[in-house]
């Protein structure tokens, strides 16, 4: 944490004050013709899955070079065809198998170096680089919430179904609505820079009210994706090959000729770099996850990890970032004179951590729950039929716990990102609201409420006095 490190530039990082860390251009939504067997198949896959017919599909298919791709927008693409292609390939079959031929394997390698992100399903692939838009856009439809998500459609996905692409859609707008956060995050750091309390303090007020509209998006999941399709449709093809061995994939999966198997985690919202700049920006810290007495006061290992997801220039935009972040450190400094700074920090701490308590009841309806109902079915020929032999069949490991896409613990995890958050208000009285721990029960998950953007918790309501306070002091 340096006052004089010099602040990241978005551009150097492809990082957008008007997009985020979408493209700011449409992504390109066809390769040139010479690519024409994949972008063929991968416009069909959801018909070849239905009649499992996708890996003889993909075995016959020529080895083709990347001499054609001619920018990084077409790079983009050929990552995001490749990983439909490749993980459609391992799960798409009622066994999934630990070897992916060289003539999708290669050239995913290849594009996946350049593009500095794993060959895996990542959220970029699957997200920002896999939309288009319905009608052409206008001012008047980037600049109307509403209209901008009603103006996205999928360029690709495994199933056809409405529910997978809103899955993708919702995320793509999460991304687009973080933007601003970004830049007020950069020039709340330059303002406290200059010592410019007040600037900082109205930066702050804006990033609380900008973060509090990410949990209303975040909840906009529930509209259009079904979570019994998400989970038993969807989720196994996110699945990648590391701690999958009640799945079939003890060892991973080989690469065309490679003599080691690559061990890589599946697509994950933990793979946004919006989220883990939230954090960086407020100076959240994140320690192991406390499935081991000995790993506490550690960084956690998980959220380093799934920067290696990231592309790799999103990733050197956190790698920047965690070097100038001194908004804490500053409001830390001046707490004492300025009670205004402190409540608009701890406003943006909480509605961080409001959005946190969100995700944790979106996960809890669409992962938890589901799969208690999948071991009350007591069907193994149910199971056999159907992609729930993947990731949906294997989401507990042999140790009983409930894991994410990506590998990790699922619900201690996102508790204890929840509590951590809570726990960096700077404000003695911010610390007392904010260290009670908000668990939702299965019934609160289900019932109306939490659809509402209105839901009334406890950092709602510390928001609400930071705003009534703020207005005393105008």
């Amino acid at each position: 944490m340096s006052y004089t490190h010099p602040l990241p530039q978005l551009k150097d990082y492809d990082v957008s004050p008007k997009t985020g860390f979408l493209p700011e251009t449409l992504p390109v939504a066809r390769l040139p013709a010479y690519y024409d067997i994949w972008e063929n198949t991968v416009n069909v896959l959801p018909a070849l899955l239905l009649t499992k017919r996708i890996r003889s599909v993909i075995d016959k298919f020529e080895c083709l070079d990347l001499s054609h791709l001619q920018s990084e927008e077409q790079y983009r693409r050929a990552y995001s065809v490749l990983g439909f292609l490749a993980h459609a390939y391992i799960w798409g079959v009622d066994t999934p198998t630990n070897k992916l031929p060289k003539q999708i394997a290669d050239p995913w390698v290849e594009v996946s170096e350049k593009l500095r992100i794993p060959p895996i399903a990542t959220y970029a692939g699957l997200c920002l680089w896999n939309w288009k838009e319905i009608l052409p856009f206008d001012e008047a439809t980037l600049n109307d919430d509403d209209s901008f998500l009603d103006n996205l459609q999928t360029i690709n996905t495994y199933t056809g179904s409405i529910d997978e692409s809103w899955f993708y859609l919702v995320s793509v707008y999460f991304e687009y609505r973080c933007a601003p956060c970004i830049k007020l995050g950069l020039d709340a750091i330059q303002y406290a820079r200059d010592n410019n309390v007040a600037k900082v303090t109205e930066c702050l007020k804006q990033l609380a009210e900008s973060i509090d509209y990410l949990g209303s998006v975040l909840m906009k999941m529930e509209e259009m994706c079904d979570p019994h399709v998400f989970y038993f449709r969807l989720r196994p093809y996110l699945a990648g090959w590391k701690n999958m061995s009640s799945a079939g994939l003890p060892d991973g999966v080989y690469y065309g000729d490679e003599t080691e198997p690559r061990i890589l985690s599946g697509g994950s919202n933990a793979q946004s770099s919006s989220i883990q700049t939230l954090d960086l920006i407020l100076n959240v810290d994140h320690n192991a996850t406390g499935e081991s007495e000995e790993n506490k006061g550690s960084d956690n290992p998980f959220m380093a990890e799934m920067r290696k997801y990231m592309p790799g220039k999103h990733s050197d935009f956190l790698e920047h970032l965690a070097k100038v972040n001194v908004i804490r450190d500053f409001v830390m400094k001046n707490k004492s004179k300025h009670n205004e700074l402190v409540l608009a920090y701890d406003a943006s701490v909480a509605m961080l951590k409001s959005f946190r308590d969100k995700h944790i009841r979106i996960v809890t309806r669409y992962i938890v729950i589901q799969s208690r109902k999948e071991n009350n079915m007591g069907s193994d020929n149910l199971q056999k039929n159907t992609l729930r032999a993947g990731l949906a069949g294997s989401n507990q490991s042999k140790d009983n716990v409930l894991r994410g896409t990506g590998g990790t613990a699922l619900l201690p995890f996102l508790k204890q990102c929840r509590d951590e958050t809570g726990n960096t208000a700077a404000g003695n009285w911010g610390k007392r609201i904010l260290s009670v721990k908000e668990i939702p029960t299965e019934s609160s998950t289900q019932s109306q409420q939490v659809s509402s953007p209105t839901l009334q918790t406890k950092e709602s309501v510390l928001y609400e006095y930071n705003k009534k306070q703020s207005a005393k002091s105008d």
